[in-house]
């Protein structure tokens, strides 16, 4: 994985640099404190371990690959017990939440996460407009992983798919250069007749030339090609939902565990455990306690470490979190 990250972080480097000198004089007087060589070093670290782009704009969180990856791992490893733990909606250990619900969430992380990448995710599980029925979190966050990641590359496989139902030529099409990720607005394709689609190798031609020259991210064309040599036809949705069900794109992208891993994460419930032992050595045994005894705990009761964590994460956290909430109270209404 450092490998990993030293490789993308090279590409970006310049992106980091900007983004670390902004926040260091936005934050010179609070940072005085702790030296500029401690906060590069602390801001270099969070970018490795991926808890950089925590409570941060979206224009940061959707600014290089790294950061895509970054904030997936995230919202998977703080909302994971959402599919874990049973629910009011199911009769399986799940919990199903809407569109709406799973925004919210993604809103905890990012508050001015848009929207419409949200409602893109439900529709590739929903292949439909109704965007308030229910999901799983497997099936909301795989989906949402592929039209967040590769979200420049499905606006162009979309204008490709439509150029082809219409009898057009592809080549035509013009690749997204923004990086703003507010793309020029295109009606998502609606497939007529979800038989019909367009003829599997010809797409395949077409994805395989806008691989070549998009300089954004786009699934390995080998699992790509293989997905759509074993039918004849293809419909726009289902080969979303094909890229969503994918394990080895899944593999490729290395955000996410396998499907079946999922639920899984030792070092966080390894963490949480930790976390938990320390909140019960600090809380007091009984009510029938002194006001000296209370006092005599928790002068003795080990203290809780935390990590020290870039200025902007507090910052941002505490001028956003009102508008965050008032948009999950909203949901829950």
């Amino acid at each position: 994985s450092l490998t990993l990250f030293l490789f993308a972080a090279q590409r970006h480097v310049l992106t980091y640099m900007e983004d670390a000198v902004s926040q260091l004089l936005e934050n010179r007087e609070d940072i005085s404190q702790y030296g500029i060589a401690r906060f590069f070093t602390e801001y270099f670290n969070s970018v490795r371990q991926g808890t950089h782009i925590l409570f941060r704009e979206f224009s940061f969180v959707q600014a290089t690959p790294h950061n895509r990856a970054s904030f997936l791992r995230t919202f998977w490893r703080c909302f994971r017990t959402v599919g874990k733990n049973g629910g009011k909606y199911s009769s399986i250990c799940c919990y199903l939440l809407t569109a709406q619900e799973y925004h919210c969430l993604l809103q905890l992380l990012c508050p001015d996460f848009p929207m419409e990448l949200t409602q893109k995710a439900a529709r590739i599980v929903l292949m439909d407009d109704a965007m308030d029925c229910l999901m799983s979190f497997s099936d909301f966050l795989f989906a949402f992983q592929i039209q967040f990641y590769y979200s420049e590359f499905l606006e162009s496989v979309a204008a490709i798919y439509q150029d082809l139902l219409a009898g057009k030529n592809p080549n035509t099409v013009i690749v997204p250069t923004s990086s703003s990720g507010q793309h020029r607005q295109r009606q998502p394709p609606h497939d007529c007749n979800p038989l019909e689609g367009v003829e599997a190798s010809l797409f395949y031609q077409c994805l395989e030339s806008l691989c070549d020259r998009s300089k954004y991210s786009c699934p390995p064309s080998a699992l790509v090609k293989e997905m759509l040599s074993s039918v004849q036809r293809m419909t726009f949705y289902g080969f979303l939902m094909a890229l969503a069900k994918d394990q080895g794109i899944n593999r490729a992208l290395g955000a996410l565990p396998d499907k079946g891993d999922l639920f899984l994460d030792p070092a966080m419930d390894q963490e949480i455990e930790k976390l938990v032992a320390q909140v019960s050595g600090l809380s007091v045994s009984g009510p029938a306690s002194s006001s000296a005894d209370t006092g005599n705990i928790t002068r003795n009761s080990p203290r809780i470490n935390s990590p020290w964590k870039p200025l902007h994460h507090r910052r941002k956290m505490d001028a956003e979190s009102e508008g965050s909430n008032e948009e999950t109270d909203s949901s829950e209404n």
